[in-house]
This record gives C-alpha cells, structure tokens and sequence, in this order.
C-alpha cells in the first residue's frame, strides 16, 4: 500500500522515534519535494537522521507533482505542502494522504481521498500490535512535539483503542 505525505505526520513520527511505524503500514510514502523543504530546514536536527535514512533507504521517495495549476489553486486555501501532497497523491493515483491538518484533511476527502493522520497511524499501530499504548505515545507527541490534541478527540481516540 502506498500513501503520499504531508510535512506533519512525518516529523512528529520521527520527532518521538516512531518513523518504523509508517514503514510497517505503508510499503512506500511519496513526498513532493516542497514536504521535503520542511522536513530538512537548514538547522541539524536529530529526527532528521531517520527522514534521510528513510529517503536512502528508498521506502521514502520524493516525486514532484506535475499538475502545478492544481497545486497554486490548492494553496488558496491551503499550505504548500499540503496542497503538493494532495496534487502527488491524485496524480499518481494513491488514495491515502497523510495529512494531519483538519482544512486538508477536508479538502483531500473532496478529492475523494482518504486521509489519515498521525493519530490513525498510532491508533492502527496498536490496533496491530506494534505499539502496547496508545495512551504513552501521545503523551510523548506532546511533550517532545508539542502535538496538540483536544482532550475530547483524546477521550474517543482511546476509547476507540480500549484505554479508555
């Protein structure tokens, strides 16, 4: 299975070292090379070294979108890397985005795309057995990502997860 990929869910999964996770899910994410531009600012950060090893490693690739009127008109509403990720994932036919922002979540679905974002990612990773707390993880996302997550998105995640 093969998804295309917002800056988001990329950097906080390797933010909290959890980068396998996507590996685990998905045989390959495509990135247009504007998601790249922020995953690989010009400060030497740690989670970094996973993205890169990622790309490498070819299980991450970058692909650059070619309808660009698609894009400018996506980035009326919304951000660069959102709107190449959702043009990436329809030119090439994927239909799952990861995509963690709510107006390009919205927008993916009007595509006809599925998107899912890093609480998905998590909420199947222990569903499958690779991760023993949901709980745990977005406590970590939290402190070392400062992910925000509303507290009743929180209580019908876990609960959906049997934590609650």
């Amino acid at each position: 299975m093969l998804a295309a990929s917002n800056t988001s869910p990329l950097l906080n999964l390797s933010i909290i070292d959890r980068l396998d996770l996507l590996r685990y899910q998905f045989e390959k994410v495509v990135i247009p090379s504007a998601v790249l531009e922020e995953l690989m600012p010009g400060k030497d950060y740690p989670d970094k070294l996973a993205i890169q090893k990622a790309i490498e490693d070819n299980w991450i690739s970058v692909v650059e979108p070619a309808n660009q009127n698609l894009v400018k008109a996506l980035m009326f509403d919304l951000d660069r890397g959102e709107s190449n990720a959702i043009a990436l994932a329809l030119q090439l036919e994927i239909e799952t985005v990861l995509m963690d922002e709510r107006d390009g979540r919205a927008k993916a679905r009007n595509f006809g795309l599925k998107p899912t974002g890093i609480l998905g990612i998590l909420l199947r990773a222990k569903s499958d057995g690779k991760i023993l707390s949901l709980k745990s993880e977005i406590d970590v996302l939290r402190k070392n990502a400062g992910f925000f997550i509303a507290d009743s998105l929180e209580k019908a995640i876990l609960s959906e997860a049997g934590e609650a």
